[in-house]
């Protein structure tokens, strides 16, 4: 790992600091995640304020070769089978290792399918899909207790906390929370368990695994929103969601090679339940 050393020449948050360094923000993240900075010599996680004098010292990893599957190749986009413990943007992420655009995220340690953009004029047209919904993405997941969705679309609201990294679902609205829209289908049930089809209507942050854990049915190895204990029960470290299909329903002419195609690519999980 490197290591850097800086000494504070002003107060502030040390996220702030560190990307005034250079730093980009995802790598900083990680790294405070993984306990891998120091304040005045005490190891930290959270992105604390610091004062003018104050030491930072941060270790970074090395970037390492990523082992992932490029589902679909053409000369404009890049849709990849992203594995866990592997971040989009950042130092060492997906976009880095293909020189690519992020167009849409998955969490960390959600896997799936991911569209790249190869450069700025096909962002532009992904962002317009993304943004009037002409792509159905659905997920697949394991969560805690028979659930009997049959498909029917859960609406509520959703409250962003930056400062926690964390959302709040609400069944009304409240100052600065975005309506959401999911739809819910059970597959199977097993030993306490369900295999769930979701289907996205609306792309928040951390929509999924937070709305699931408000109707008490969170996925397993989910720590942020999840039972811990259940998790340990369970010895699963990260969340079983994994975005198993695509399908672009309109785009601009320049790229109608991929209106109506489907990307389906379904995790190890699934046929394992």
């Amino acid at each position: 790992m490197d290591k850097m050393i800086i000494k504070c020449k002003k107060s502030g948050k040390i996220v702030d600091i560190l990307q005034k360094e250079g730093l980009r923000y995802n790598c900083i993240f990680r790294s405070l995640r993984n306990k891998d900075v120091k304040l005045n010599g005490k190891r930290i996680k959270e992105n604390l304020e610091v004062a003018e004098g104050d030491t930072i010292e941060i270790f970074i990893e090395k970037s390492t070769p990523l082992n992932f599957e490029i589902v679909y190749e053409d000369e404009n986009v890049y849709i990849v089978n992203k594995p866990k413990n592997i971040e989009i943007e950042g130092v060492g992420g997906l976009c880095e290792h293909l020189q690519a655009i992020a167009v849409h995220r998955l969490d960390r340690n959600t896997t799936g399918l991911v569209i790249l953009a190869k450069n700025e004029k096909t962002k532009e047209i992904l962002l317009q899909v993304f943004k009037n919904r002409w792509i159905t993405k659905k997920y697949l997941c394991v969560v805690l207790g028979e659930t009997f969705f049959k498909g029917e679309t859960f609406k509520g609201y959703l409250l962003k906390d930056s400062n926690l990294g964390k959302v709040t679902i609400s069944t009304r609205q409240l100052a600065n929370s975005k309506e959401i829209s999911t739809k819910f289908k059970t597959l199977k049930n097993n030993n306490g368990l369900s295999l769930v089809e979701c289907e996205l209507l609306t792309g928040r942050t951390h929509q999924i695994r937070a709305q699931l854990s408000f109707l008490k049915h969170p996925i397993i190895g989910d720590g942020k929103y999840g039972n811990n204990e259940i998790n340990k029960k369970y010895k699963e470290k990260y969340q079983k969601l994994h975005c198993f299909y695509l399908k672009i329903n309109k785009i601009n002419e320049l790229m109608k090679n991929l209106q109506g195609k489907e990307f389906i690519n379904y995790p190890d999980f699934f046929n394992q339940f």
